[in-house]
């Protein structure tokens, strides 16, 4: 095991409190890929690894014009900007996802 003198992860994690967001907040999450049966399927079940509740009309899909690709948008009650930056990793990490805004 390698022991890191003078590593302090306190100290060299930015500041979380620097966000413009307000928290608890409504935070919209547009997440993009390619329109199969199981995309929506997938973002949401990433999703609620770190918000238990959706609320009604949190949830809304759209097909491109050509129909190639699918956006769903979930707004989420975000609680912190710890939350946000755990539900984009796994996004991003996600094969089938596309692009996260």
């Amino acid at each position: 095991m390698t022991i890191w003198r003078g590593y302090d992860p306190v100290k060299t994690m930015p500041d979380r409190d620097d966000s413009p967001l307000q928290f608890p907040c409504d935070f919209p999450i547009k997440i993009m890929g390619h329109n199969n049966l199981d995309f929506e399927v997938q973002v949401l079940s990433l999703i609620r690894r770190h918000v238990l509740d959706l609320g009604e009309g949190a949830v809304r899909s759209r097909t491109s014009r050509g129909g190639k690709y699918l956006s769903v948008t979930v707004t989420v009650r975000a609680t912190s900007r710890i939350q946000l930056d755990a539900i984009y990793r796994d996004l991003t990490a996600c094969e089938a996802v596309l692009v996260v805004l």
